[in-house]
């Protein structure tokens, strides 16, 4: 699936402005970002890429910043020479460690996850994937079904899996993301784990213990309603790649018509992650 890339360099800006134009950006489609002092890269499919709807954006911020930004097509090879370039090992709460296929192992490690990612996304450097991958490691997956949408490259779903989840099963809408899944569950000896290409509407009418959802508020919002009528009695949800205001009251308002109840959250600059329990009642 082709990219397109949009570098916006800044005169001036300061990093909560970023994060507002990230949001705003995420609306449009955009799912990954690189965040810098002055500058700003944002991801897109290529083929949902609206210029006339950038154009649109960038003017309603004219009087906040001024910014320059360049589109380009992203290219496979191209990508991936560039993410082995930057790519650094990561460190999560000091029991999992992410790195890449060139990186050494460090055996010391309790959970390690080698991410080959190629044109995917979630190695978990951005504040969002590591705080799910934090709150993973909180959690008792021993056992558990987890069901993992939008997952990127599919380390949320690995880790469980290292952590003793038993059944497995990881949803993506792009099929990049999809390949890259199922090659990084074999790079992790992950046998077992379902990869369906898709969205909201390819989730089977099965129960899950766990579900992982790192998007971004909109589909959030959308789908809250099915993942709840998936979700087992007593089970758990993790939601992320939202801003603590205003939309962790949104998505609070949203989970309680559908018996989710609002547990705690962590942030990470303006970024948070949010855990929501199941208070339906099993038969």
């Amino acid at each position: 699936m082709q990219y397109t890339s949009v570098v916006f360099t800044f005169g001036q800006i300061e990093e909560y402005q970023q994060d507002i134009l990230i949001s705003e950006l995420g609306d449009l489609g955009f799912d990954s970002f690189e965040q810098a002092e002055q500058s700003l890269s944002a991801y897109i499919q290529s083929a949902i890429f609206n210029d006339q709807a950038l154009i649109r954006l960038i003017a309603s911020f004219s009087d906040q910043f001024h910014c320059d930004y360049t589109v380009t097509e992203v290219q496979s090879q191209n990508w991936n020479e560039a993410w082995e370039k930057n790519f650094q090992p990561l460190l999560i709460g000091d029991s999992c460690y992410v790195r890449a296929t060139f990186h050494k192992a460090d055996p010391a490690v309790p959970y390690e996850i080698v991410i080959d990612p190629k044109m995917a996304f979630g190695t978990g450097h951005h504040q969002t994937t590591s705080m799910m991958l934090r709150y993973i490691l909180e959690l008792d997956t021993s056992g558990k079904s987890v069901l993992d949408m939008g997952a990127g490259t599919g380390i949320l779903a690995i880790l469980a899996a290292k952590k003793g989840a038993g059944e497995l099963l990881a949803i993506d809408y792009d099929e990049v993301c999809c390949d890259s899944i199922r090659e990084n569950a074999e790079l992790n000896h992950i046998a077992g784990l379902r990869v369906l290409h898709g969205s909201k509407e390819v989730i089977p009418d099965e129960s899950f213990d766990l579900i992982f959802a790192n998007i971004n508020r909109n589909i959030l919002l959308d789908q809250i309603s099915r993942y709840a009528e998936v979700l087992a009695p007593g089970g758990t949800i993790l939601f992320s790649g939202f801003y603590e205001s205003p939309d962790l009251d949104m998505i609070k308002d949203a989970c309680s018509p559908f018996g989710l109840t609002y547990a705690d959250h962590k942030k990470d600059g303006d970024w948070v992650a949010a855990r929501f329990l199941s208070n339906k009642q099993s038969f």
